[in-house]
C-alpha cells in the first residue's frame, strides 16, 4: 500500500466527510472506494471501446452467420412471442 497527499477544496472535503460519516467509514476509506469505483468505470469504458473497435459496422459478419444458420422451427420454449 502507498500513501498520496491529497489536496481537496474545502467544500469537497466537507461533502466527502459528511458522506463517509453517513456510510460509517473513515474519510480515507470513503475516498479509496470512490477512486476504485472511478477506475473500474474507466476500465469498463476502455474494454467496450476496444471491443467496438474490432466490430463490423456494416454488419456483414453477422449477416453471414445468419445466412449459414439452419432454417428450422425454434426449440420448445424459444418461440418468438408477438
Amino acid at each position: 500500500m502507498s500513501s498520496y497527499p491529497l489536496n481537496l477544496p474545502d467544500s469537497l472535503k466537507q461533502e466527502a466527510q459528511l458522506r463517509a460519516k453517513r456510510d460509517g467509514v473513515s474519510l480515507n476509506q470513503w475516498i479509496t472506494t470512490a477512486v476504485a469505483e472511478k477506475v473500474g468505470s474507466a476500465k469498463a469504458v476502455d474494454f467496450f471501446c476496444e471491443r467496438a473497435a474490432g466490430g463490423d459496422p456494416t454488419g456483414n459478419r453477422l449477416l453471414a452467420i445468419l445466412r449459414d444458420a439452419p432454417d428450422r422451427a425454434p426449440d420448445a420454449g424459444d418461440e418468438r412471442s408477438i
